[in-house]
């Protein structure tokens, strides 16, 4: 009864069987090797992106902070929402590959609205030299809370964007849940709506280890090929990482992983409410927040559940609710949400 993190299951038997194919005899280093060539293709077909340049790294921090510092200068700021991953959980690791760039929160919530975006935004530029300039603007599907920006959602963030000129950055940790949710394709969720670039997740959707980088705009490929290898990102073995990717991408693995990690989500959210959990943010794709009476996170933890109390722990009043996070991965049993319920 493992609902701690989709960070914890297992790696996609396709994947596994996909390292093992490329681990043998030889192959060119640095990102040259053929699989990496089929891996770029994919993502440009998925994308419907044929000028795309696309990267691979192992962590989704990494992803993020090298993106973001070849889109930004230090002297700016990036927007985003006070969740987000890069301002709570990346260590000031994007303020130190920026350069020292800064984050400014647009909001304390969730998802950021336009009016957030177009305030914080002029907010800034207010004191010349003395003050941050205005940067990118980075999105987080699926947010930190398990909820989705809508296809008219994002474009009108991104349109608030580009009134000021600013590019925007997708953390999509989780993008392909966000993307089956909505039932859109990956350009209708990016490129087209205003995305300049995109932190593309395979870590929690079945991947051993792979992050892809991908730009739709290939000026920025010199630098982030500066930036890659001065991160110390750029796996001389990288056919490890191509392997994983493009048998993520390949016979719809990637969608079809998403699909049971959401639809693992949907039916432990029913029994949570069925049996009187209340929700602090509606189970969009495989997070779920939900508040139980302490006692019961007690017995359920007795009898062998993971999951993470979010605001509060097991010293109090047993009657008095506490929020958890629960997440499903693609590999969860059904099995293992039934004992659960049954136990709740």
């Amino acid at each position: 009864m493992h609902f701690a993190s989709d960070n914890s299951g297992p790696v996609s038997p396709q994947i596994m069987e996909a390292l093992a194919r490329v681990n043998q005899g030889y192959a060119m280093a640095y990102g040259t090797d053929p699989e990496m060539e089929a891996a770029t293709a994919k993502i440009r077909e998925i994308f419907e992106a044929p000028e795309a340049v696309v990267y691979l790294v192992a962590t989704g921090t990494a992803a993020n902070v090298l993106a973001l510092s070849t889109l930004t200068q230090p002297w700016q700021t990036v927007f985003c929402a006070g969740p987000a991953h890069i301002n709570m959980d990346e260590c000031n690791a994007p303020e130190f590959f920026m350069g020292g760039a800064k984050l400014t929160l647009a909001t304390r919530a969730d998802k950021m609205t336009p009016a957030d975006l177009r305030a914080t935004i002029e907010g800034e530029e207010t004191r010349g030299v003395h003050g941050p300039q205005r940067g990118p603007v980075s999105l987080t599907q699926v947010t930190e809370f398990g909820t989705i920006y809508s296809g008219p959602e994002l474009a009108e963030l991104c349109d608030v964007a580009k009134a000021y000129g600013l590019p925007v950055h997708m953390d999509g940790a989780r993008f392909t849940n966000a993307l089956v949710s909505l039932g859109c394709t990956p350009a209708e969720m990016t490129w087209k709506v205003g995305v300049d670039a995109v932190s593309f997740g395979g870590t929690k959707n079945g991947c051993m280890g792979v992050e892809a980088v991908v730009f739709f705009d290939p000026d920025h490929a010199q630098e982030f090929e500066y930036r890659r290898k001065r991160g110390a990102q750029l796996f001389s073995k990288h056919r490890y990482l191509s392997a994983q990717m493009l048998a993520y991408l390949s016979d719809d693995l990637w969608l079809e992983n998403a699909r049971a990690a959401n639809a693992k989500a949907t039916l432990l959210a029913d029994g949570l409410r069925a049996a009187g959990a209340e929700f602090s943010h509606p189970t969009q794709a495989n997070m779920i927040f939900a508040a139980l009476p302490r006692a019961r996170h007690k017995a359920l933890f007795a009898a062998g559940a993971a999951y993470h109390l979010w605001d509060g722990g097991l010293e109090g009043p047993d009657e008095e609710p506490v929020t958890a996070r629960f997440v499903c991965d693609w590999s969860l049993p059904e099995t293992d949400i039934q004992a659960f319920l049954s136990l709740l």
